[in-house]
């Protein structure tokens, strides 16, 4: 038991040691500015790929975008390449110096998000359904723009502290009014 603890508590330090802060972008250009990305509609593709790296789905998101007062609501719309289709909607509230939080129906709790330079990580904990079942598991997600029309997100998928899967998203800003 001693040496299983030891292990996990290992593996635990190593992890944190390689993290990355968002402010570490802040020179990085294009900056990026949620609203402005989002102030048209977004097509996004997507895949998740298990721990082994075996691509496990394959989807798309169409992302529709509105303002409520100070809040940015991104409505999301997922087909998955095995037919089956899901909504999020997030609501989205600047809390001041590239600070955002966030909220939507599976995520628990708020997701909290940094934007700084043309990075944005987010962290959040989300009720995910899998074969008739639910887990919660937390995501470490990061977006980077890569010009004002394109923007790259990966994320890690975790429970427990270990890894479970990647998900690697493509966002491609529409002309007005286009979803294609």
């Amino acid at each position: 038991m001693t040496r299983l603890l030891v292990s996990l508590f290992l593996v635990l330090s190593l992890t944190s040691c390689g993290s990355v802060e968002v402010g570490h972008y802040a020179d990085q250009q294009p900056q990026l500015n949620l609203e402005h990305f989002f102030s048209k509609p977004v097509k996004a593709w997507g895949i998740f790929e298990k721990r082994s790296g075996e691509v496990a789905k394959r989807f798309e998101v169409n992302i529709a975008s509105r303002r409520e007062g100070a809040n940015l609501i991104l409505d999301e719309r997922f087909l998955y390449s095995d037919g089956t289709r899901q909504q999020r909607v997030w609501t989205l509230t600047p809390e001041g110096q590239g600070q955002w939080r966030g909220r939507a129906d599976d995520v628990v709790g708020e997701a909290l998000g940094e934007v700084a330079g043309n990075a944005l990580r987010w962290r959040y904990r989300l009720n995910l359904p899998v074969e008739g079942s639910v887990y919660e598991v937390s995501f470490d997600d990061w977006m980077y723009l890569m010009d004002e029309d394109t923007l790259i997100n990966r994320s890690s998928m975790s429970k427990f502290g270990v890894e479970l899967g990647q998900v690697t998203l493509f966002f491609r800003r529409q002309s007005s009014g286009s979803t294609e």
